[in-house]
């Protein structure tokens, strides 16, 4: 959520009056000297801890954009499926953006035990047409599937950074933020799952790794 602005959230969307449509503008200059708003209204360093969260979210989001872009025709119905992620990725971050005691937590989308159940269904969908995997493998393959695995890698330090806000924070971070760290580290298994599928439906072996 590199520019999140704090107007009132209208369901799925951010509603904004007359006046505010006319201000509001991509540049503010209100983060030059290295500060930004969170979500919750709160000024902190760029290099905030929640920042440095929904900022690693945002990378993930990006790169599942690509890979939604470079799939193959071969597999291009995935696409629809990897932004219904990256829309899920949104509510993850605004999750992340804001402060569990502010009020406003009340008006974002819990994560829910449906979105991990899609994600699951997923993951056993592609699982039944893979072999069995008794090595590590290398990263790579066709292009749609490294981004896979890019996609994968940078999930994981998103939850990472979630599992450090929960541990170093507040208790009541575990209890907004217990849904968005099953989401995260589902969502990792679901891509590399997905990098082994993009692999063996474009005919390219996995690479398995030689000790």
């Amino acid at each position: 959520m590199s520019s999140i602005i704090l107007y009132r959230m209208k369901g799925n969307e951010i509603a904004l009056d007359d006046s505010e449509k006319k201000k509001a503008r991509i540049y503010t200059g209100t983060g030059d000297r290295g500060r930004t708003s969170l979500f919750s209204g709160e000024r902190v360093p760029k290099n905030f801890e929640r920042v440095e969260a929904y900022g690693d979210v945002d990378e993930l989001n990006s790169i599942l954009g690509i890979l939604a872009g470079v799939l193959p025709e071969e597999i291009s119905e995935l696409g629809e499926e990897i932004q219904q992620f990256q829309s899920d990725l949104l509510h993850v971050g605004a999750w992340l953006a804001t402060t569990p005691d502010s009020p406003l937590s009340a008006g974002l989308f819990e994560i829910s035990d449906e979105q991990i159940t899609r994600l699951e269904e997923a993951i056993d969908r592609m699982e039944e047409n893979l072999p069995t995997l008794r090595s590590f493998i290398i990263p790579g393959g066709h292009g749609s599937a490294a981004y896979a695995h890019m996609a994968r890698t940078v999930c994981r330090r998103a939850e990472r950074h979630v599992v450090r806000l929960i541990t170093e924070g507040h208790e009541s971070h575990a209890e907004s933020l217990g849904g968005v760290i099953i989401f995260l580290n589902r969502l990792s298994d679901y891509l590399f799952v997905l990098a082994r599928y993009c692999n063996l439906m474009m005919g390219v072996p996995d690479t398995l790794w030689k000790k």
